[in-house]
This record gives structure tokens, sequence and C-alpha cells, in this order.
């Protein structure tokens, strides 16, 4: 495994060589984190301060595209707190890129590419191609972008749900998406799920031609999601006003509230190029490569022998 490890991180290299994307290396360690109320930072007390162990390298990555170093990408490990199990290591490796004139579909195209292009033999079907709304349809029976909470709520539970208590909105999506819609899609094959509703936008662009989505996607090797990305929003503004919408969610949730990254603010504000990013975990994606069923069979040490 550790050879197949090496082998696959030497042939994600000869992929972005090819095409002159360029390696680049930031910080683990920042003075802000990730706001999302779904995501936990790990911190690191210094004398001087206390640090945020990275989540992604996005922030400090979109600095430097800001900067102007054109097409970018990073093999990072990257950690989160609260997540371990089959798929989940805390400490973690994570593939992010960023392509200069693409937007998600283009970058969708070349997520294709590269993973099709790893998997050789091992994927049977061609890769299907879903917007968020048909993929509800198809597999869950519910549209997404019309059905209130009540109505995502009696879908869940007639699915086979058992739900105690209440989600939000998004909540009910999250869940049926991880529980009802992933596990439907074909085992032996790529699917990609694209233009999520604009409440669930993260870091994407609203699409401008249809407000109610966003133009983000993610990619599943079967049920398992391998890969997140989006046309990149480029307003220092309305990012800024997500962050603290973030953090309100959070305290309401009664989680702490996350410092904002003004750095990535500041270098937004300078000027993001047009462009689109994705992250694809390594790990999950050497899974399934090697047809292993828990992430421990894939790590030299899983956290609990770390």
């Amino acid at each position: 495994m550790l050879r197949r490890r090496a082998d696959l991180l030497r042939s994600i290299r000869h992929f972005f060589h090819a095409r002159g994307v360029l390696e680049v290396e930031t910080p683990c360690l920042s003075r802000a984190g990730a706001t999302d109320p779904a995501i936990e930072s790990l911190t690191v007390t210094l004398p001087e301060a206390t640090l945020w162990l990275h989540t992604s390298p996005e922030f400090p990555m979109k600095r430097l595209l800001a900067a102007g170093s054109g097409d970018i990408y990073q093999i990072a490990r990257v950690f989160r707190a609260g997540e371990a199990g089959r798929f989940h290591n805390p400490e973690f490796t994570l593939l992010e890129w960023y392509r200069v004139g693409f937007d998600h579909h283009r970058l969708m195209a070349e997520v294709d590419d590269l993973v099709r292009g790893l998997a050789g033999d091992r994927l049977s079907r061609p890769t299907i191609w879903l917007s968020y709304r048909q993929a509800m349809l198809d597999h869950a029976g519910i549209d997404p972008l019309h059905a209130d909470v009540g109505e995502l709520a009696d879908r869940a539970r007639a699915l086979g749900l058992d739900v105690r208590g209440e989600l939000d909105r998004d909540g009910w999506l999250d869940l049926i998406m991880s529980m009802v819609v992933a596990p439907a899609l074909p085992a032996d094959g790529l699917t990609f799920i694209h233009d999520y509703p604009a409440s669930q936008a993260a870091l994407a662009r609203i699409c401008p031609e249809n407000p109610a989505v966003a133009e983000r996607f993610e990619l599943y090797w079967g049920g398992v999601e391998l890969a997140n990305g989006f046309h990149e929003l480029g307003d220092a503004v309305e990012q800024g006003a997500r962050f603290e919408a973030d953090n309100r969610r959070r305290r309401a949730a009664g989680q702490a509230a996350v410092a904002v990254d003004h750095h990535l603010l500041a270098a937004l504000a300078e000027g993001l190029p047009d462009c689109a990013g994705v992250a694809l975990g390594v790990d999950r994606l050497l899974m399934c490569l090697s047809g292993c069923d828990h992430i421990r069979q894939v790590l030299a040490f899983d956290w609990e022998r770390a």
C-alpha cells in the first residue's frame, strides 16, 4: 500500500506537470479557521497565539491566485476535528487545484480525466452527470429546490430514515443526499452532481441565470464522495457576509465562532481571477482504486495508532 500511495502521488504530479499546473505549498497553521458549521478545526496553542490547523489549503491558495500565480495545485496534509470512521481520519491528504479561466463544468471534465486516467479498467461504466435537482428527483422522489422543510422531513421519513428531532432545510437535504441518493449511485462508475441549492453555495458563485442554484459540484465513486468543487466566488463583500452568516449559525448551534480570514478577503478585494477550484480526497481515492473498505487500510498509521 505504501508503494501504491507513492505511485498515485507520482501519477498525480505527472498529470499536472503535463498540463502546466504549478505545484505550491502553503502553511498548515493559520490565524483564521474554517467558519463552515459542518467542519471543526483543530487548534494549536503557542505562547504568542492560538492558531488553527487548516482544514483545506483553499484560502492561502486563493491569495496566491490573486497575486498572479496562475494555475496551481497542492497535495496537502489537512486536519479536521471529530471526523473518524470508515471514510474519515482527523489527519488526511487532500489534493486541491485551481484553474484560471475555467468554470465548474470545465473543471468537472478535468477531474474526470484525472480520475479515469488513474483508475484504468477499474471503472466499467461511462461517467454520469446529474444536476442536484435531477439526482434528488431520480433517487429520492423529491424536488430539492421547491420542497419546504415539512415536505423534506415527510419524504425522509417515508424513505425509511429514522430521525428523532428536527433539522433545518439544508440538514434534511444533506441527510437525504448522504443516506438515500449517494448509496443509489452505480458502484462501478463515477457520478458528478452539480448545481447545488444556493443555500449550500459554500465558496461558490450563485448561478446568474438561475439564482436558486450555486455553481458547485461533487464527485462520487459509487456512493463515496471524492471531490467538492466550485466556480469560485470572487466578491469580497459577499464572501465576508457568508463568513459572518456561518458564525451566526455556529453560535446558534452552540459551536464556537471562528476567526475570519481577513487576508483572504483583502486578496479578493484586490481581484481574484475568474477560476474554478476543487478539493479531492487522496485517501478515499486510494481506497477506491485498491478496493479497500476502510480508510485505515490505506494509511501507514491511522489516528488510533498515530
